[in-house]
């Protein structure tokens, strides 16, 4: 039950006086709030009072509790939030908020946050020298953290944050032949990872997680199940004579494994049968010595959607099995390279020599030089 009061209060003179302001007290989330009505009126501070405590039982967070909410409890709804929901960019997201954004706003209360001090941190990351791509990715944790502030009913409104201009998506991809100069170079247990990778286009931390359970050699087929992938939905790869091959070549090592009482489930395995871990300093060793210095893994990816358009697999089916969520990304994947544009100019060339010899008949090449002229 909510209480008005007048407050009483000692003046400079150190009399004892009593304020002209009522004031409410009421409970709100398990708390006592105390503010100002900024009325001398009881009636309208009767009512403030009762609208406070409607409030206060529908949820509604008050204006003097809202005040008090530091940036760093909605940043902690963020993380609660990635790992309710399984999210396995959690590891991610955790460390942009301990290393870059509660920095500068830990200690911040959320209503203090406005667009100047947006700009603030987005010109402090620019002066560290981050790209566009990674503070957008920030200012999104940010917008995160406000939005789901505002659905627990914790604060009730939220910065405008506008996302910057990103670089142009990566245009990196293998043809066959600079695929095999970086090849050579790799250690003998990194090939198996990296041609599973030119075939199908699924990401490395996918590749390097598979266990013999998802190989079915009988059906024909490699799987991911469902929350393992980055979209979180399951996905199949039947095999290619390449891709079986492969897979078998693994089988082998992992019996003869076996045999000496080293159990394995992971596919892809060092000689003494431990996982695979990263290996981007072999990667980046391998490509140096192929003369082809910055190619990245994920440039797989890129590949395998060029190589299954230009296989005449539909789209449909081809983002199933690279597992592309939407066809705006799969498009953007969807290189065009300098040999795909002279192959298109040949075939329009091949269209049209067809075309003017059906239209010009037996004239004369004399005739036909005029003709164009």
């Amino acid at each position: 039950m909510g209480s008005i009061y007048r407050p009483k209060y000692t003046d400079r003179q150190g009399n004892k006086r009593q304020s002209g302001i009522w004031w409410i007290a009421y409970y709100a989330h398990g708390k006592q709030i105390r503010e100002s009505t900024d009325t001398t009126d009881y009636g309208e501070a009767k009512d403030m009072l009762k609208q406070k405590e409607a409030d206060a039982c529908k949820g509604r967070m008050t204006k003097s509790v809202e005040r008090k909410v530091l940036f760093s409890e909605l940043a902690e709804l963020v993380l609660k939030d990635y790992e309710l929901n399984g999210y396995r960019s959690v590891e991610d997201t955790e460390a942009r908020l301990r290393l870059h954004i509660l920095p500068l706003f830990e200690k911040m209360k959320a209503s203090q946050i406005n667009e100047i001090y947006i700009d603030s941190y987005v010109l402090h990351r620019r002066n560290e020298a981050a790209s566009n791509g990674t503070i957008n990715r920030e200012l999104s944790t940010i917008k995160r953290a406000f939005t789901l502030g505002i659905q627990k009913r914790i604060v009730s409104d939220k910065p405008h944050i506008s996302l910057l201009q990103e670089a142009d998506p990566r245009q990196g991809f293998f043809e066959r032949e600079q695929y095999e100069a970086i090849r050579k170079h790799l250690p003998e247990w990194v090939r198996p990872v990296t041609d599973f990778a030119y075939i199908t286009g699924w990401r490395k931390s996918e590749i390097l997680s598979l266990q013999w359970r998802h190989v079915d050699f009988k059906a024909g087929n490699v799987r991911l199940e469902p929350g393992t992938t980055k979209n979180r939905e399951a996905r199949q790869f039947s095999f290619t004579a390449e891709l079986r091959m492969i897979l078998e070549r693994q089988k082998t090592i992992n019996d003869n494994l076996a045999q000496k009482g080293k159990i394995c489930p992971w596919v892809f395995t060092y000689k003494n049968g431990k996982r695979l871990g990263e290996f981007k300093h072999s990667w980046k060793t391998a490509c140096r010595k192929a003369g082809l210095p910055g190619k990245l893994m994920h440039d797989f990816r890129r590949t395998a959607v060029r190589n299954l358009v230009r296989a005449g697999i539909p789209e449909r089916v081809a983002m199933k099995m690279t597992g592309h969520k939407t066809r705006s990304v799969f498009e953007r994947y969807n290189i065009v390279s300098e040999a795909d544009l002279f192959e298109a100019a040949a075939r329009l060339d091949a269209f049209s020599n067809k075309d003017t010899i059906k239209d010009r008949g037996k004239l004369p090449v004399s005739e036909n030089l005029e003709i164009i002229k």
